[in-house]
């Protein structure tokens, strides 16, 4: 496959692969094979057998996960430049989450045996899977932990902390409304509550189906912010 000068450069700075981004990017995207998918496509579904990466090249791919009575539950969004995934070879199993493309969206597929074909020449290909392995772990933990000890305000500022990472080239967040009562376990009329609120203080700015971080130190400050 024909290697994208921007895809290279966007990879090159994903923080999983450093510090070996310039190495394992033009590899990954050498063995790897690229997929289009339109808004509201399938990329893979919970408990498909298929190990390897997928990595976000351009658009979004949005996160569910089954709850107790095969209730569908959203509980993340990645952006160009994320990724998500494991290896048989690190332990890992069938796919823990249904991802869906949340716009028209390029995805870079990297199956198990083309990570084991990388790392023939650039074992560091392990090193920055367990560091995604990792990054997942934090952000499952993390996500828990918010849910069950913040209010809502601060419970959505940390979630737009976070999805602020996992969208390491824009300033700007796909994310209705909705989409963030879902993440975070709030209901509508509380989210947009907290969304007035966040806005009429200058730290968002909110357009349609997205969310523009304009002052992150505020935004994070109030995430931290002390409690009780």
């Amino acid at each position: 496959m024909s290697v994208q000068p921007a895809y290279v450069a966007l990879l090159e700075r994903s923080l999983w692969l450093a510090p070996d981004g310039a190495e394992l990017a033009p590899r990954l995207l050498q063995a790897g094979r690229l997929i289009h998918r339109d808004a509201g496509a399938w990329v893979h579904g919970e408990g498909d057998l298929a190990g390897g990466l997928l990595v976000v090249l351009e658009g979004t791919l949005d996160l569910f996960c089954h709850g107790i009575g095969e209730r569908q539950v959203r509980i993340g969004q990645l952006g160009a430049g994320a990724a998500i995934g494991q290896s048989v070879r690190l332990g890992g199993g069938p796919r823990l989450v249904t991802a869906v493309a949340g716009a028209p969206s390029v995805i870079l597929v990297v199956p198990d045996q083309a990570l084991s074909q990388i790392a023939l020449h650039q074992p560091q290909i392990w090193r920055a899977v367990a560091t995604l392995l990792y990054g997942q772990l934090r952000y499952a933990l993390q996500a828990q932990a918010d849910l069950l000890t913040l209010p809502p305000l601060q419970r959505i500022a940390a979630r737009l902390v976070e999805a602020s990472r996992v969208h390491p080239v824009d300033d700007w967040l796909r994310l209705s409304q909705q989409a963030l009562g879902e993440m975070t376990g709030l209901t509508r009329k509380t989210t947009n509550r907290v969304l007035k609120q966040l806005t009429d203080q200058g730290v968002l700015a909110l357009g349609y189906r997205q969310i523009v971080v304009r002052d992150a130190d505020k935004l994070l400050d109030i995430a931290r912010r002390q409690t009780g």
